[in-house]
Order: structure tokens, then sequence, then C-alpha cells
């Protein structure tokens, strides 16, 4: 049987294209070839939010600025106004809690349903979260990272809780902090392998790649937006020190 090396060979061989020196580094060691550059051209740091704006408009997302509470209210204010009545889901983000979002949605008359708390979730809470995912107006959750060069939303189950919150209801607000959108996907999968697994269930995890509403085309290529998935996409761009100020009162609806 012939190695993989071998058959590459011929491969290359059967291309036309010159034979690859065997590499001189003993077994287990640094190859001698250069490690693979960035695919797309570099983005300054000063321009990563600008570049992610511009990527997601380009996927049919809309992004939104909150330097403070008060700004973070009017903006969902105005989503939730668009996405109509009905109960709205929140995934278990730890940056949903810092602002306080479950108070403020049931202050302004909005049934919340939220991720069950606690490590030894009771199965019949997580089905009815799932359930509820379904029939919501609107999910909202956190983001583990943003990615600028494509203006995509990394969540991970690890941090989320079930998934579906971003995935099942007609509109998904996400919130997503200055500090973690990154340039490449390159530094995105870096960072992904860096989260700690230490338990099963984080080792299990599922994580999702979010580019813009869903949509599909069929063999017309007639493209349908919502189909198995949200119809709309908003992301809520955050400062790094709001989920950290003090909050003014909760305004009642």
């Amino acid at each position: 049987m012939s190695t993989r090396s071998e058959m590459l060979a011929r491969v290359r061989a059967a291309l036309g294209r010159p034979a690859i020196p065997s590499p001189t580094n003993p077994p287990g060691t640094q190859s001698d070839f250069p490690p693979l550059g960035k695919v797309m051209p570099p983005i300054p740091a000063g321009e990563l939010i600008g570049k992610f704006e511009e990527e997601l408009k380009k996927v049919g997302g809309i992004a939104y600025h909150a330097g403070s509470s008060v700004q973070l209210e009017e903006v969902l204010r105005g989503i939730l106004a668009s996405a109509g009545e009905g109960q709205v889901v929140l995934s278990r983000n730890p940056l949903l809690g810092r602002l306080e979002l479950r108070a403020k949605l049931e202050a302004w008359g909005r049934q919340v349903i939220s991720w069950p708390e606690g490590k030894a979730v009771p199965s019949a809470e997580i089905e009815q979260f799932r359930e509820a995912c379904f029939s919501a107006a609107a999910g909202i959750t956190g983001a583990d990272f943003g990615l600028a060069e494509s203006g995509s939303l990394v969540l991970t189950s690890q941090t989320e809780g079930a998934q579906l919150a971003s995935l099942a209801p007609p509109v998904h607000i996400a919130l997503c902090q200055h500090h973690q959108v990154f340039e490449s996907l390159e530094e995105v999968l870096e960072r992904l392998s860096a989260l700690p697994a230490s338990t099963a269930a984080a080792r299990g995890r599922s994580i999702v790649f979010i580019t813009g509403q869903s949509r599909t085309a069929d063999i017309e290529q007639i493209t349908i937006r919502g189909v198995h998935g949200p119809l709309s996409l908003h992301v809520v761009l955050i400062d790094d020190d709001l989920a950290e100020e003090p909050r003014p009162p909760v305004i009642q609806a």
C-alpha cells in the first residue's frame, strides 16, 4: 500500500508540479516549511469595529452602538417594537445578567424566558426553554467573538447554554463587546482552542458561526430569507465598560 507522501508525489508528478523535498526534521518536530500566512489582508486594530459593521451589513445584518445603559435601552426598545408582541428568550451569557436585561424587559411588559440557572438543570426546564424558543418573538444572546473580516458572530454552548435562542426565533439580537471583535478566523480559532474544557460538558460544546440572517436558495438560485432560522440579525456593539457602570433606574413601560 502506498504511503500518503508517495500518493501525493504521484499526483504532483501527474500535474507537472515539482516534487517537494523531504523535511530534514525528525518526526514530531517543527516543519522546515514556513507557516501559512493569513488569507485576508490585515485589518488595523483601530478599524476592527468599522470593518465588522461593514461586513455585517453586506450579509444582511444590522449593527448598533450602545455606549450607555440609556442607549442600550433605546436600541432594544426599537428592535423589539419591530419584532411585534410575544415573549423574549434569553441565553445564559453572563453579560445579559450584568446588564440586568430580564428586569428591563419585564418592566417593559415583556414575558421573558431565560435559560435555567444552575449546573444540574432539570430536563423539564430545558425542554420548556427549547419550546419557548420556537414560539418567541425574539431571542437575545451574547457572543463569544465577533469576526471582523466576515462580519460573523461566534457563539458557544459553553457560554450561551442551548443555541436555540440564536437559531429559532425570527429575530436574533446579539450583544457583543468591543474587545470581543477580532480580525481573522485564525485568531478566533486560536482562542476557541484555548477556552477551558475541564468538564465533559465543556469538551462537548457546540460552536455556531453566524453570518447574517438565515437564508437559502433553491435550484433556480432564488434567495429566501428566514426559512430555517432568524429572518433578521441585530448586533449591538457595546462599549467594554458598559456592563460595569452604575445603572439608572429602569424606565417603566
